[in-house]
């Protein structure tokens, strides 16, 4: 990387989020950006968790770029190292690894007020950019709880985001703790392998079964033929989740067939009742992330599990204690505890044009105008942002509506001219945040019962989208100008001209 390279947009990862952004910049004759990877090769998420029986719970075809379709996709539901081949594919396939600087973590970004641009360092070096597309993703940071003696464990300690494949579990005694959506692939995946695993269980999840099976040939050969049959099942997959997400939003009490379907499954495969009674929830399904699978029931009824209805609370040495007084010695401990999803690490690094950091900004919660713009930081856009999440449907979908946004930003730069930048209007972020967190009220992730990583401390939902995709689409569609101030530098370079006094001019 050059000492003083400036480009005119920088993109912060190479999950979906950031060979989105990129394939996007490309497509809208930009090519005078950067995507900074802190790893050595693309992936994000789907780079990072590489556990055993890690895959997608969204069909594959769903899965994927609508401009990057996957006729060849083996399975309904694609294991993780298929969908990391798809995003190797996309970073050939669309020319991005000119573009690319791995080994590149992004250590600091701060807001010049005066070149109105974002001076960034990096672990590679230091660059500059009018722009900054943040793609680091709520799922790349891991959450490992506090846990008393949990240091001076003996044995193996790991999280689900960073396993350790050089260590061998057979044969091992494994405490899993977490019962969330990789938890419930990686209990089945290593059951037959360790001599004895403890599950320990805060909260039990809905599980509905993963009609999962092999795409066969003559589908696959009809989908390269045919590119629309492709497209169709797409189509016809994304339609299902808009027809469900009322459930969600709006009316609750629809999704109690759901249990009764859940609770069937259950039964299907565990028959103990004291273990039925131990996985069987107390909330209102949809109100955690409905997971599916039609291996974990059945692993847990084998005579080599034991779950614990509780969290782990403390570590004496080798042995794992429960909050409710339940002990077992092990020589590993997985933790499937999740991600800073509400409290991104990236905030921290992240400094605006009031010498204050995203994270100090979003201390009383996040929120960002269409889940893409924070006040205070010009020209900074962030791919899944603030209440851009789903739970039911597939997450590209968002990214592609906000990869629109993003192009009639950049597109609105141009037509303003000069050294411009774009803030958005703090009584913008509010209405925008007011009215998701309205319409967030009704649905079944408020009102459910639960406690779950959709809440921020405070207890408000920052991560959800409450409505359909169709509905953010409409929403990300284009740029309305009335809803940020525009920063103009003077041609002579001296100093841009303040914030409060900037008018719109398009």
């Amino acid at each position: 990387m050059a000492e003083h390279e400036h480009v005119r947009v920088a993109v912060v990862g190479s999950g979906f989020g950031g060979l989105g952004a990129a394939v996007r910049l490309r497509r809208e004759g930009i090519t005078d950006f950067v995507v900074l990877e802190r790893a050595g090769s693309v992936g994000g998420t789907w780079r990072d968790n590489s556990y055993p029986g890690c895959a997608c719970d969204v069909p594959s075809h769903l899965y994927s770029f609508s401009f990057a379709p996957n006729p060849d996709w083996p399975r309904s539901f694609s294991g993780q190292e298929h969908i990391r081949a798809y995003l190797e594919h996309v970073t050939d396939v669309f020319g991005l690894r000119p573009h690319i600087r791995f080994d590149s973590e992004v250590k600091r970004m701060v807001w010049d007020t005066e070149r109105l641009r974002w001076d960034i360092e990096t672990s590679s070096g230091s660059l500059s950019a009018d722009v900054v597309v943040s793609a680091s993703g709520p799922l790349s940071e891991p959450r490992l709880p506090d846990v008393p003696g949990l240091d001076t464990f003996p044995g193996k300690v790991f999280h689900s985001a960073r396993w350790d494949h050089d260590y061998d579990l057979r044969g091992k005694r494994v405490a899993m703790i977490g019962t969330g959506a990789s938890a419930i692939q990686i209990v089945p995946a290593i059951q037959p392998q360790v001599s004895r695993l403890t599950l320990f269980q805060r909260t039990p999840a809905w599980v509905l079964p993963r009609v999962d099976r092999p795409i066969t040939g003559a589908e696959r050969a009809l989908h390269r033929a045919l590119p629309f049959t492709a497209k169709l099942r797409r189509g016809l997959l994304w339609g299902v989740r808009e027809l469900q997400v009322q459930a969600f939003t709006k009316h609750p009490g629809e999704l109690g067939f759901v249990e009764q379907l859940a609770k069937r499954n259950m039964a299907r495969a565990v028959k103990d009742p004291a273990l039925r009674a131990k996985l069987t929830p107390d909330y209102r399904i949809g109100c955690k992330r409905i997971l599916l699978s039609s291996t974990y029931y059945p692993a847990l009824a084998r005579p080599n599990v034991e779950v614990v209805a509780s969290g782990l609370s403390e570590v004496r040495g080798s042995t794992v204690v429960g909050a409710d007084g339940t002990e077992a010695e092990v020589d590993a401990i997985v933790f499937g505890t999740g991600f800073h999803v509400t409290d991104m690490p990236i905030a921290e690094r992240v400094v605006g044009a009031e010498g204050r950091t995203l994270a100090e900004s979003w201390a009383g919660g996040m929120q960002a105008l269409r889940g893409a713009s924070a006040a205070g930081f010009p020209n900074w856009m962030t791919i899944i942002g603030p209440n851009t999440g789903l739970g039911n449907s597939s997450m590209i979908l968002m990214i592609e509506s906000q990869l629109n946004y993003l192009a009639d930003y950049l597109r609105q730069l141009d037509v303003l001219g000069g050294r411009v930048a774009l803030d958005a209007r703090p009584s913008a972020v509010r209405a925008w945040n007011h009215r998701v967190q309205e319409r967030m009220q009704r649905t079944v992730w408020n009102t459910g019962g639960c406690t779950s990583w959709y809440m921020d401390a405070s207890g408000r939902n920052t991560t959800i989208w409450p409505g359909t995709t169709t509905d953010f689409r409409r929403e990300t569609r284009r740029v309305d100008l009335a809803e940020y101030a525009v920063l103009r530098a003077p041609a002579d370079g001296t100093e841009a001209a303040p914030q409060e006094n900037a008018e719109v001019t398009a």
